[in-house]
């Protein structure tokens, strides 16, 4: 057996240990199988983000009568379809080869981009059809449940955190890299070029969802020659699944015992946390800039994604970092850590001080005032000929009452607690499903990834709304004070349940922990 065979990036299990575990065959195909699946989930992550920065422009030019709360339906569409999708592909992938609803759903994600290219054809209607194509690129997104499932059931206990940690830098990858693509592709313009033929138009809107379709078919072809189906116990020894298809001397059956059903639900919220809150942190980086320093929308749109950029490239780095940590401190303790460093994000993003934003005063729509307040009497002297009017006024809107009481988010406040929240959340996100795939152990974890998926999808959904609704009525000294409260619960939550966030085979005395 040769010595210098290419192992899983920080593979942990020494060479005396591999040699005993498995063969040499069915670790390289094992090695393999694991990549194709970090590249599954970085193109995949680039088909879904190519989109999101030109999905509202877009939306007003096909259709007038969309509005910014249709927009909302359009964006939330997405978490629905993978929130619905996810416990299907999860239970699809149990028992059957896990290549049928990756393949499966990844050509729903094509189909669905494809369909986004041609939103413009029909003569009415054309923003029911954008939601259909998002709801269903969502639905192709329930595959991230099978991904880990696969790479949960194909790593030991020594290679799970590594392997979950490239995973989620793969993913983050993706994520960043679609919007630069997106951006590249606003040189075309949006008249572009049309193919009378087939009535499709290539411009900056159809060529970044064009070029997801192309990634997912490349990545349809790779799944199909080079995937194949593995499955190992905690200690690294081959299983026998009805997955896998190559029999082996060495296997041994999945070891039975019961799954402790408290440690996955609570993994279940606190999950559902860490996603709830960094959906809502995004949503209002945007309006809280505008309404803190006074940004034009052109101005936010550049800065908020060059943080948010930052941000992305900051998670891929907590990423690699982790998998050192972890074997030291373990994942239960980066987890806690990971929670108490987002809290203390959101309450150093809490207003203090006596500066106060810049008030947004907008020209009256008509020129009666029944009970005039002493508000409006300024409104209507607010004339300034220095307003440029084709960009729009800036600062705090004067229908945003605690704006006149709520002191200015410093600048210095609002990075500082970006890059908090930059470091706690990729900690929280990767040890929480790494913890959930050790508490699951050997056992098929399709359906479980698929309700923890469905969990995190939820969260997209509800952490919007919730923000956006707790902002614009009470401010943000309200709104991250309750955020604040949460991540504490949530932080006593898992004191309590910490004792048995521990693996399936550790709980049950077969590997010493």
């Amino acid at each position: 057996m040769q010595d210098s065979i290419p192992g899983p990036w920080d593979h942990d299990l020494s060479r005396r240990e591999w040699d005993i575990t498995e063969t040499e065959e069915h670790y390289k195909s094992r090695w393999i199988s694991i990549r194709i699946l970090y590249l599954t989930m970085f193109l995949s992550s680039v088909g879904f983000s190519i989109v999101i920065m030109s999905i509202w422009p877009y939306l007003q030019k096909i259709d007038q009568t969309a509005d910014a709360s249709f927009l909302g339906w359009v964006i939330a569409s997405f978490s629905l379809g993978q929130m619905v999708a996810s416990p299907i592909f999860g239970l699809w992938s149990n028992y059957r080869p896990r290549k049928e609803p990756l393949i499966v759903s990844i050509f729903i994600s094509v189909a669905a981009n494809c369909l986004y290219a041609y939103v413009h054809v029909p003569a009415s209607h054309n923003k029911y059809y954008m939601l259909v194509a998002r709801g269903l690129v969502g639905f192709g997104a329930g595959n991230v449940a099978v991904i880990r499932s696969y790479i949960a059931g194909a790593t030991s206990l020594q290679e799970r955190t590594s392997s979950m940690a490239n995973t989620s830098a793969c993913q983050a990858l993706g994520f960043i890299l679609g919007p630069v693509f997106q951006t590249c592709f606003a040189l075309i313009g949006e008249k572009g070029v049309t193919w009378d033929t087939i009535k499709l138009q290539i411009n900056m809107y159809t060529a970044p969802v064009l070029l997801g379709a192309f990634l997912g078919v490349l990545n349809i072809i790779l799944i199909l020659i080079l995937l194949r189906e593995h499955r190992v116990d905690d200690s690294g020894r081959q299983c026998k699944n009805v997955n896998f298809e190559e029999a082996s001397t060495d296997e041994v059956q999945v070891p039975q015992g019961n799954i402790d059903q408290v440690a996955v639900v609570a993994t279940n919220i606190l999950f559902f946390v860490v996603l709830f809150i960094f959906a809502l942190f995004e949503t209002i980086v945007t309006p809280l800039t505008m309404d803190m320093y006074a940004w034009t929308r052109e101005q936010a749109v550049l800065y908020d994604g060059i943080i948010l950029a930052a941000l992305g490239v900051e998670a891929v780095i907590i990423f690699m970092g982790i998998k050192l940590l972890s074997k030291k401190i373990g994942e239960r303790a980066i987890l806690l850590g990971g929670f108490i460093v987002v809290w203390v994000g959101f309450f150093i993003l809490l207003p203090w001080g006596n500066q106060f934003p810049k008030i947004q005063w907008e020209d009256l729509h008509n020129n009666s005032i029944p009970n005039t307040t002493f508000g409006e009497i300024i409104i209507t002297l607010w004339k300034s000929p220095r307003e440029d009017h084709s960009e729009g006024p800036t600062g705090c809107p004067i229908e945003q009452a605690w704006c006149f009481h709520t002191p200015v988010i410093c600048l210095a406040q609002f990075l500082t607690s970006a890059v908090l929240i930059g470091i706690g959340y990729p900690s929280c996100n990767v040890m929480s499903y790494t913890l959930y795939s050790k508490i699951i152990g050997p056992k098929p974890q399709g359906v479980y990834m698929g309700w923890l998926t469905a969990s995190g999808s939820a969260a997209r959904i509800l952490g919007p709304v919730f923000i956006s609704q707790l902002y614009t009525s009470l401010g943000p000294r309200w709104a991250f004070s309750l955020v604040c409260g949460i991540v504490v619960l949530t932080i006593l939550l898992l004191v309590v349940v910490y004792k048995r966030l521990i693996a399936f085979s550790v709980r049950h005395g077969r590997i010493q922990e």
